[in-house]
């Protein structure tokens, strides 16, 4: 007979031992049991701020972390996939896309295809979702169901998908904050967070905003070699020559600016912290940098001066810039002195490296000074240029972090190009904004201005096909030249309808698709300096310089500077707006921001403005997608909202049916109710309370020099080296 089986004794339940004991009494290792409590409430999730420094939270906001440190706590249930909110805002969105997919048809198939070619504008003019389903509700009321008409054509089809799928279409309930491990399943380049930061340990995230800089932000000035950074930092070898825990932190600083998640944040949605907590450990290595002196400290420099050029809230663009150049300068990289950074035979990796550092500190000193029109600092750089077969130009360059095909990079192409351009926009900043440039005399500095101008068409004339924008180009390219080089005509809008005008530029048509934007903010720049000087009806006196033969009457203009201006302007407008088409505005370099902001103001200063001009709209438009990433851009859209409303034609602007609901309540103020542009004017206080600036301009009419003076002063503070820039009012 079998024996019974033993079975194993149950642990008793509870005991109600500590309910009988005494009030204020407990029974010996009650503390450690009550953790253990199957009873008590775990915490289901953590607020934002305790998540991002790996913190344990208490669950109640505010959680005993936030209270500690004197932080604001959030708790974003909709970040935790277990939740059902979760699961309703999934369900949500699919069936918003879904009825949105479906009326975007009808509009489409419409038998009057006025309503497919206006929806079609819309989103080509990167309407956000709310718009879009503005108008197709509008639409769809006023066809009264009448949407039988033939099937949309695949082209359309495909311009609605590129649009979306460059800047998205998603609503506007729906957060944007991604899982930074699962955005980062296919980074670029993925290098480790230790031991180059103590602000955070999540690879992902550094790998995440290492992408981002060397996708977006990079390639403008190239002033580092890539790939051996990257292969210095990949190794964790804290004794490298081209990478430094000080140069790591302030390009983390600036790739921030480039991301939309959490992780870029101090403050989650407050702009002014992004990658605050970054610049705060680059500016404190900074200070402790044992060696001044090298490469890594100079590039590093370079990347402060960015990011307080964007920031908008300090003086200190300008004080970084000139320390990089006086870095630059005292390795011999430029300037007097001769080069003697390290000794003895340099390395392959070394010798590359100074080149491009060189050029770059020369290309970011005249863009940065010929922009504002100043004299650039250096003349000449000390080094050849960097050899084109080291600029892998078998590298694709990937848009990350959309998922869009790689293009081919043209790195060593574009970067050649750009320092040609570099060398004449130097010259043009010596030889017209000088300080003595207002004792020569009229007639010299017109032929000064058309000999430069001459240059730069013959460079533009000279670029390289591989530029084509059949190939499509990356973006920096889109910056140097852009597409349809056999374009020579502009359409711009009239009230009643679209007329073609040929816009001219010197003698013969411009290019205007062809040309890259840096190109014409150089034209703009030339023929707006000093512009009595280019006016065809001189004073026939002699003129008193030696520059030109005495006796000699003044002749005729060669080029009609304010035709050049506006076709440049017009041009930037046409450049921007294939920008957008094809990557969106929501990465675009911050010079793209410099670039619109002049070409808005130059059409400003222009007696014949008119306020439904379509170059001028679609200007706009991208300054509003630009300027809310910033709190520069911020400023600059409402000194530019100011002018705008100065000109008085708001209600031809309220009354036009052209433009969206976004745009009429830009062009009109109504103080009644709150608008998305209050709070622009937050940090403008500075330049009437600081003596040092010249202080806002009164009635909110902004010249185009008011505007370049508020520009430069809240991006890269007052130049305590340059001179006293000339201006029109001081003649």
């Amino acid at each position: 007979m079998n024996e019974p089986t033993a079975h194993r004794q149950i642990a008793p339940g509870p005991s109600s031992f500590k309910s009988e004991m005494p009030p204020g009494d407990s029974p010996p290792g009650d503390s450690y049991r009550a953790s253990m409590d199957p009873a008590k409430k775990r915490v289901s999730m953590a607020c934002l701020a305790c998540k991002k420094s790996k913190r344990k939270c208490s669950g109640v906001p505010p959680c005993d972390n936030c209270r500690a440190f004197n932080r604001h706590c959030i708790f974003d249930e909709t970040l935790d996939q277990r939740r059902r909110v979760a699961a309703k805002r999934t369900a949500d969105e699919l069936s918003y896309h879904r009825d949105m997919l479906n009326d975007l048809l009808r509009v489409m198939r419409a038998e009057d295809q006025s309503y497919g070619l206006r929806l079609l504008d819309i989103i080509r003019r990167d309407a956000n979702a709310e718009e879009m389903r503005g108008f197709i509700d509008e639409a769809l009321a006023q066809m009264e169901g009448m949407d039988n008409a033939a099937d949309v054509t695949v082209r359309k089809l495909e311009d609605v998908r590129r649009v979306i799928n460059v800047e998205g279409a998603g609503p506007s309930f729906r957060p944007k904050v991604m899982d930074i491990h699962y955005l980062c399943d296919e980074v670029p380049f993925r290098v480790p967070a230790k031991p180059w930061t103590t602000v955070t340990e999540d690879a992902d995230l550094v790998s995440h905003l290492i992408s981002l800089y060397f996708t977006w932000d990079f390639p403008f000035h190239v002033f580092l070699d890539r790939d051996v950074f990257l292969r210095d930092m990949a190794k964790g070898d804290l004794n490298s020559e081209f990478c430094s825990p000080f140069l790591v932190n302030a390009l983390l600083a600036n790739a921030c600016h480039f991301s939309d998640y959490l992780e870029a944040y101090v403050d989650p949605g407050d702009i002014v912290t992004k990658g605050a907590d970054f610049l705060a450990e680059a500016e404190r290595l900074r200070d402790e940098e044992p060696a001044k002196l090298s490469l890594a400290f100079l590039q590093g420099t370079l990347l402060l001066y960015e990011r307080y050029s964007i920031a908008g809230n300090n003086d200190l663009g300008y004080k970084m810039l000139h320390q990089a150049i006086w870095t630059g300068e005292s390795l011999g990289l430029i300037g007097p002195k001769v080069f003697k950074l390290g000794s003895g035979q340099l390395t392959e990796d070394m010798n590359i490296s100074i080149k491009r550092t060189a050029w770059g500190l020369f290309h970011i000193d005249t863009v940065v000074h010929t922009d504002f029109l100043r004299p650039s600092l250096i003349d000449k750089v000390n080094l050849e240029r960097p050899d084109k077969a080291r600029m892998d130009e078998t590298t694709p360059w990937v848009p990350y972090p959309s998922h869009r095909a790689p293009r081919p990079s043209l790195l060593s192409q574009y970067f050649d190009e750009s320092c040609n351009l570099c060398e004449i926009a130097r010259d043009i900043s010596r030889q017209l904004y000088a300080i003595n440039g207002s004792t020569v005399s009229a007639y010299h500095q017109r032929r000064t201005k058309e000999a430069l101008f001459e240059r730069l068409r013959r460079w533009h004339q000279g670029l390289p096909d591989t530029f084509n924008p059949d190939r499509k180009p990356p973006p920096y390219i889109i910056l140097l030249r852009s597409v349809f080089p056999h374009v020579s005509r502009l359409y711009t809008w009239s009230t009643a309808n679209f007329r073609a005008l040929p816009v001219t530029a010197g003698n013969g048509p411009c290019t205007v698709y062809g040309s890259p934007m840096r190109y014409h903010t150089l034209t703009i720049n030339l023929f707006s300096w000093r512009p009595e000087d280019d006016v065809s009806s001189v004073d026939s006196e002699a003129p008193k310089t030696p520059e030109s033969p005495p006796g000699l009457t003044p002749p005729h203009s060669k080029f009609d500077a304010l035709e050049n201006i506006l076709s440049s302007a017009r041009a930037i407008s046409a450049l921007a707006r294939l920008y957008r088409r094809e990557y969106g505005m929501s990465r675009a370099h911050h010079f793209a921001l410099y670039a619109i902001n002049l070409a808005l103001f130059t059409m400003l200063d222009h007696e014949s403005f008119d306020i439904l001009d379509q170059d001028f709209l679609s200007l706009t438009s991208a300054f509003i997608s630009l300027a809310s990433r910033s709190q520069l851009g911020r400023n600059l859209f409402h000194l530019f909202r100011q002018s705008v409303l100065a000109k008085g034609q708001g209600q031809r602007a309220s009354s036009s049916s052209i433009l969206n609901d976004e745009l009429k309540s830009l062009f009109t103020e109504d103080l009644s109710s709150p608008s998305r542009w209050d709070g622009y004017d937050k940090g403008l206080e500075k330049l009437n309370e600081d003596e040092r600036y010249r202080g806002i301009p009164g009635d909110g009419d902004h010249s185009l020099f008011d505007m370049l003076d508020c520009y430069e002063s809240l991006s890269l503070g007052k130049d305590e080296i340059a001179p006293e820039r000339y201006r029109p009012d001081a003649r």
